[in-house]
């Protein structure tokens, strides 16, 4: 009970499962959530802040993965938990067209992941969802752009590669009573190699493609939004 209690109410941590969040966050990398913050927003004290990474469940039935594989499949699915980094408030407005997010009418400054991914040759400009904010599989609607709602989040993954990342512009905005926390920190492991190289054509789990290497550093360190969000106006 005191495991639960400690784990609900006070602080979590939770494993990164994929590339989606590169070059910010690798697969493997463990994440601590500090369970109290997300309970004061649900009451109405405070908010979650822009450039935030959140921890939450998509809401869709779409992403629903099998507890057991062939030929058990249908036996029973569940949500996994998704980690992106958050882009709109409830009220913004989100436009995303050539690879580049406008909030509110302001271009946001997208450094903090653009610069990795032109570097691997993979910075995404052309696809549907580099140029939507929201993306109707089904029905094939394209979006441009969406107003949030209150109680609406729109969140992005830092993998800007052509299908790099599951996030609003496919399942939408993301309710309050979805997020289970903010990423406050990154705790394991203690240190990692500088260099990431990924590979631009792996389609399939793209995290087993990612090639490691030059010196190690300390990789102990806190996830604040990046500076590109707090000159929004």
């Amino acid at each position: 009970m005191f495991a639960v209690l400690l784990t609900q109410l006070v602080g979590t941590l939770v494993g990164v499962d994929g590339a989606s969040m590169m070059p910010t966050l690798r697969h493997h990398e463990r994440l601590l959530i500090p369970k109290y913050e997300t309970w004061l927003h649900k009451l109405g004290i405070g908010d979650f802040k822009r450039g935030d990474i959140l921890v939450f469940k998509p809401p869709t039935q779409s992403l629903n993965k099998s507890f057991f594989g062939p030929p058990f499949s249908g036996l029973g699915s569940y949500r996994p938990f998704l980690v992106k980094r958050l882009i709109g408030l409830p009220g913004d407005t989100v436009r995303v067209s050539g690879g580049e997010v406008y909030l509110n009418g302001a271009l946001l400054s997208q450094g903090f992941t653009s610069v990795y991914w032109q570097s691997q040759g993979c910075w995404d400009t052309g696809s549907l969802l580099a140029n939507a904010a929201r993306v109707d599989e089904a029905s094939g609607q394209v979006t441009p752009q969406i107003t949030l709602k209150a109680g609406q989040y729109f969140v992005m993954g830092d993998n800007r590669t052509a299908g790099g990342s599951e996030d609003s512009r496919l399942f939408g905005p993301v309710p309050l009573r979805d997020i289970a926390g903010r990423a406050a920190a990154v705790v394991w492991p203690v240190m990692r190699q500088i260099d990431a190289k990924y590979n631009c054509a792996a389609s399939h789990r793209p995290q087993d493609h990612v090639t490691y290497s030059g010196k190690t550093k300390l990789n102990l360190r806190l996830l604040r939004p990046p500076a590109a969000f707090e000159r929004l106006p």
